[in-house]
């Protein structure tokens, strides 16, 4: 695979070569200018071949080659030039410059395959290093190598700031460029030999390269050696969008995975999360749950079943298509109550709002929420779902039947403070919930220890920003101290125990910690509020039968074994 640069400033000419060189399985790269070109080969010495128009903004193409053939490390890059109006004066030029090539346009497909093929086989760069001293292992070598790249990545930046006086030697610079030379030499490094002992002629007649990103002879020949030594890295400048997406990822999982170690939690905090709102247009959703209500929201006059499926079984959905009913609403000056049936949420903003709701959606991938044996997109959903049916049951139970329908939708929501650290920072999750796991403490601990906060102050303060209904911000704000409730407290302990019932019997995953459970229900926190709701004669062992079962079928119902629900 060769790295190929383009200089040529006209798009079709880009695309046509573009389309060539790609079909070759060969990357590509493109400038329109002399100085572009110049910026972008020193910038990236791993360039394999360069194909050069004559006709070029400002300067011709013409001047790049001079340029390149007149410097002492770039003079031996392969250079193919190409004009669609060749003359005779140019040609020649051209030719005495030796090129690789001279070619007319049109492109012609099997010529510049045969122009690449030829600057593969005798890479340029390696005939700047020979096999160095030959009593040396190339471990050795290598570890030479990366000393002088060291070397003269310092020497760069301190030369740059003593300018030569013009006319005067500058003999402590010619020393050290001296002896660099003897290092590079023993080495094999033949390009950075002729680099040092030219700079050394210049330092004695009192002349010095300016130092800047154009002219940093020490910082090229750096790039040379690291080019060398690196032979499969590809320059950024040439990555495909999905390799560079990928580098940057790996970058920002290193960020948080380094962070316990290093000392620098937490990373972030609420303030900083509560800004970074503001890049989002929607509540989070899940690429396939989002593509799903997408297909169905087609604006056409159909059922609003589908519809009303999806949003009554994710968590961000809902929560967006509360926040956009009740905008509605309140855009109506209707302020007698808050909406928080889902069914009147989809009825009221009907099929087109919903349809146009759709094309705005955050999406988030998958593949973010796997972290382990146990934890991957699946599970959190079925965790989430189950959640929201044991707060049904708790309340049907507990004879409650008028809370059961918003306690479904608040532990289907308990945990959007999860999708939404997601959205904003991909790797966050799984590193706390690794942390969690090894560290043998809480979920919420950790989450404390790299956010500064918990997953449900994220989403508590969603909720506050974007209006989502009280009773579901209670949940938000109390659900992991249920006994500190000021308000809404049963429906808080509800989902509470709700989730603490799927987490013992592991119903899905929502990431948190698993611990060997002794104690009974009767003394959880949750249960010493609800406690309250019931007579003397309550069996409570009964209703731990009852849970845990239900537990157990919603499990198999949810993993795909049993028919499900339907929505009430």
């Amino acid at each position: 695979m060769a790295n190929v640069l383009l200089v040529d400033p006209d798009e079709v000419a880009r695309m046509a070569m573009g389309g060539i060189v790609a079909r070759g399985g060969n990357r590509f790269a493109a400038v329109d200018s002399v100085a572009a070109a110049w910026k972008f080969i020193r910038r990236n010495v791993k360039v394999d071949i360069v194909f050069i128009e004559l006709k070029l903004k400002g300067e011709n193409g013409l001047a790049l080659v001079q340029d390149l053939k007149a410097d002492c490390l770039l003079r031996t890059i392969p250079l193919v030039v190409y004009t669609a109006h060749p003359d005779r004066d140019s040609v020649k030029k051209v030719l005495e410059l030796r090129v690789q090539n001279f070619l007319v346009k049109p492109y012609r497909e099997e010529l510049v395959f045969a122009e690449i093929s030829k600057a593969r086989s005798e890479p340029w760069l390696e005939h700047y290093f020979e096999a160095g001293n030959p009593e040396w292992e190339p471990e050795r070598l290598n570890a030479m190598l990366e000393k002088l790249s060291g070397a003269l990545n310092e020497g760069q930046d301190s030369l740059a700031k003593r300018k030569a006086v013009e006319g005067k030697a500058q003999k402590p610079i010619v020393d050290w460029l001296k002896k660099l030379s003897a290092v590079a030499d023993k080495t094999g490094a033949e390009g950075v030999v002729y680099c040092l002992d030219d700079l050394a002629l210049r330092a004695s007649a009192g002349k010095w390269p300016t130092g800047d990103e154009n002219n940093d002879p020490l910082g090229l020949a750096s790039r040379l050696i690291e080019a060398y030594l690196n032979p499969d890295t590809v320059p950024e400048d040439f990555m495909s969008e999905e390799e560079m997406k990928s580098d940057e990822e790996a970058r920002e999982r290193g960020y948080w995975e380094t962070a316990f170690v290093e000392e620098r939690c937490p990373l972030i905090g609420i303030d900083q999360i509560k800004r970074e709102f503001d890049k989002i247009t929607s509540c989070p959703i899940v690429e396939s749950i989002a593509a799903s209500f997408q297909m169905a929201a087609n604006g056409r006059p159909t059922s609003l079943a589908p519809l009303l499926d999806l949003v009554h079984r994710d968590p961000s959905l809902s929560a967006e298509i509360f926040i956009a009913a009740n905008r509605l609403k309140k855009d109506k000056e209707d302020k007698t109550f808050a909406i928080e049936s889902t069914r009147m949420a989809v009825g009221l903003l009907g099929e087109m709002r919903l349809a146009s709701l759709g094309l705005n959606f955050e999406t988030v991938a998958e593949r973010f929420f796997e972290s382990g044996p146990h934890m991957d997109w699946p599970a959190f959903r079925m965790f989430q779902v189950a959640t929201g049916r044991m707060a049904e049951f708790v309340c049907e139970y507990l004879e409650m039947p008028n809370l059961a329908p918003i306690a479904y939708t608040a532990g289907l929501m308990q945990d959007l403070g999860k999708m939404l650290l997601t959205r904003l920072h991909p790797f966050a999750l799984p590193v706390i919930k690794d942390h969690a796991a090894q560290t043998g403490v809480a979920l919420a601990s950790a989450e404390r220890l790299f956010l500064g906060c918990t997953t449900h102050d994220i989403a508590l303060a969603y909720a506050e920003k974007q209006g989502l209904p009280s009773r579901f911000q209670s949940v938000f704000r109390w659900v992991n101290n249920p006994e500190a409730a000021l308000k809404d407290e049963d429906l808080v302990a509800a989902v509470s125990l709700a989730r603490e019932l799927c987490r013992r019997k592991r119903v899905g995953c929502n990431g948190d910690t698993t611990f060997d459970e002794t104690e009974s229900l009767e003394s959880t926190p949750e249960w010493k509020v609800l406690s309250k709701r019931v007579y003397l004669n309550f069996d409570m062992s009964k209703f731990e039968r009852m849970a845990y079962a239900e537990c157990l079928a919603l499990k198999r119902e949810l993993a795909g074994k049993l028919p499900k629900r339907s929505v009430a």
